[in-house]
């Protein structure tokens, strides 16, 4: 090594000493964290790949980035990481910090998300969530090889406390009644009928006419917050079109009024079952998209298919 190379070394050295003293550079700059904004009938997301990145606080990275003014925008985070039940694990945020259960539309992303950046060559894939294992099956074009479609097992709706196994949470979500079909409430001076459904989160499935006049943020929270649901309610507003033709508004607990809920139209499908509304298999309209839902009724099985879409990927600190 030359004298000319250690004077620059020494006087390099001097120089980061002295910053550091003053206060610059007390720190080395810290990495970005990646991530990549996907949706499914409009329900978006912020996913964040667990085997690349660290996340400590999801809760707080989940309220800062959702923001739609100063942050990212989205309706919630997903934490896509190992499982040592499932093949891989998805972890939810809603908008607000807490942690959600289960949702469709985010499964059905994570299941493109998987295939097409590599994590996996498997077009059958067990994911693991917070209300169980959910079943993916994904429809790959084989001239592309992109993932077009993604059909989700969402596993059986449960109806009342009663039925619930001793490891699910429908006891939580509403122990009130034995069961909630067509159940009368007045909110003010408007009454809504009713029907509770747990796709492993709770959902509040009342049937009207006319859901684009209804105004959603005003009577959305209240029924949210019902005492009849201890851990809050998801809430669909539903529209019957004819017998396998459904349209549905979404009010999430959690994040306000969504374009989609993929448990919601598997909860809004069976609860036009049991009603008498709908056959067991129908399309469901939401504000942002179609989905198609079917109900095997005799293994109380519900199936969720639609497509998943990349919408940008970015980096933040």
């Amino acid at each position: 090594m030359s004298i000319e190379t250690l004077l620059f070394d020494m006087i390099l050295n001097t120089c980061l000493i002295l910053w550091n003293h003053a206060g610059v550079f007390l720190t080395p700059k810290t990495c970005n964290m990646k991530f990549e904004k996907m949706q499914a009938a409009g329900n978006d997301y912020i996913y964040v790949n667990l085997f690349e990145e660290r996340v400590d606080n999801p809760e707080e990275l989940s309220r800062r980035l959702s923001d739609r003014h100063f942050g990212v925008g989205s309706d919630g985070l997903v934490l896509i990481g190992p499982s040592g039940v499932g093949d891989f694990s998805m972890q939810m945020y809603n908008a607000d910090g807490s942690e959600g259960m289960m949702c469709g539309n985010a499964a059905r992303c994570v299941g493109k998300y998987l295939y097409e950046r590599g994590l996996t060559g498997r077009r059958e894939i067990d994911l693991h969530t917070q209300s169980g294992i959910k079943h993916l099956s994904l429809s790959v074009n084989p001239y592309t090889d992109k993932v077009e479609r993604i059909r989700v097992n969402m596993g059986g709706a449960i109806l009342s406390a009663a039925a619930a196994s001793a490891s699910d949470m429908t006891a939580y979500f509403q122990a009130i009644l034995p069961e909630m079909v067509d159940y009368p409430v007045q909110i003010e001076e408007q009454k809504y009928h009713i029907t509770f459904v747990s796709m492993g989160n709770p959902h509040a499935v009342i049937f009207m006419n006319d859901i684009d006049r209804l105004e959603i943020e005003k009577i959305g929270p209240k029924i949210e917050h019902l005492n009849l649901f201890p851990e809050r309610t998801n809430v669909e507003f539903v529209e019957v079109i004819d017998s396998t033709h459904l349209m549905m508004r979404v009010w999430e607990r959690g994040s306000g009024e969504t374009l989609a809920c993929g448990s919601g139209a598997c909860a809004a499908l069976v609860a036009g079952v049991i009603t008498h509304r709908c056959e067991p298999k129908a399309t469901l309209q939401a504000k942002g998209g179609i989905l198609d839902v079917a109900w095997e009724r005799e293994h109380n099985q519900v199936f969720l298919t639609g497509d998943a879409h990349f919408v940008f990927k970015g980096e933040v600190n």
